[in-house]
């Protein structure tokens, strides 16, 4: 196996372009590896994207954030302004494994490995996040939402890679929460999750919002009837109640030994009524 270590985006794109499908890219390295052990994958080449100064920074662009690929959840979480304004995704990106593995993991990689209960994900959905993709044909922005395409699979093309996610800027009265099931206290993947962005106007009515929901679908979920529930609201009782009814029929979850499809959809209702319940609360703080 042969390992390189470009410094420019261009050096990635021509590199994968030549390993003919037969590269990976390594940022974290946190699933890469371990399926590279597991013998899952036997990449010929690996193509590690860490010294390219770009993508290990956080910068301010259009009032939003741009977070390089190489970003790890340590420093995302490290990075006081940028959790003050997402403070949800700030969340789910902390719940990505260890205090070791947060000094690998990246948003990047979490989203290219496409499983449908990442944490980091529905958090990004909700957020509104855009990935920026490099590949043989140039750069190209694509909503976060639509890189996963199924278990393991994304819609990115032979010799494309993520360089960075953008987060949009907030408008006042915004906040975000994330929450998830988990069967342990800790260091287990989602039964379901569910993810809240929300905007206020001064009389406390929801005049904007996006409900992502994970591990309830083949890839995350963005529920619009969900978003439709809390326009218009105070998110009053009625409102929750049919933001849950509207994640509970959106929801296409699997039987498993760690859940029921009847228990994975009722949780996801829950949590997506609490964590819009956290996101208002959230909102109602930041004038």
């Amino acid at each position: 196996m042969q390992y390189l270590a470009p410094t420019s985006v261009d050096e990635v794109v021509a590199a994968l372009a030549q390993a003919d499908g037969r590269a990976r890219v390594l940022a974290g390295g946190t699933d890469l590896l371990v399926q590279m052990k597991s013998d899952m994958i036997a990449p010929d080449i690996l193509v590690d994207i860490k010294r390219i100064p770009e993508l290990r920074e956080i910068t301010r662009e259009g009032g939003g954030w741009r977070i390089g690929a190489a970003v790890s959840g340590a420093e995302f979480n490290e990075h006081a302004d940028i959790c003050a304004d997402w403070p949800g995704l700030a969340e789910a990106f902390d719940l990505i494994g260890s205090t070791q593995v947060q000094g690998r993991c990246t948003l990047a990689g979490n989203l290219c490995n496409a499983s449908p209960a990442a944490d980091s994900v529905p958090a990004m959905v909700a957020a509104d996040a855009v990935a920026r993709v490099a590949g043989p044909n140039g750069t190209r922005d694509v909503p976060v939402v639509d890189i996963p395409v199924g278990p393991g699979k994304t819609s990115l093309a032979a010799g494309e890679f993520i360089t960075s996610i953008f987060l949009p800027a907030r408008a006042p009265r915004s906040a975000d929460a994330y929450l998830r099931f988990i069967p342990r206290t800790e260091m287990d993947i989602a039964v379901a999750s569910a993810g809240v962005s929300l905007t206020l106007d001064d009389d406390g009515s929801c005049v904007a919002a996006r409900v992502a929901l994970g591990a309830v679908a083949p890839t995350v979920l963005l529920v619009e009837k969900a978003t439709a529930a809390l326009i218009g609201t105070r998110l009053e009782g009625a409102a929750l109640a049919a933001l849950a009814q509207a994640c509970e029929s959106a929801a296409t979850p699997i039987d498993d030994k760690r859940g029921t499809v009847e228990f994975r959809k009722q949780v996801v209702g829950v949590l997506a009524r609490r964590a819009a319940r956290v996101a208002q609360n959230r909102a109602e703080e930041r004038a």
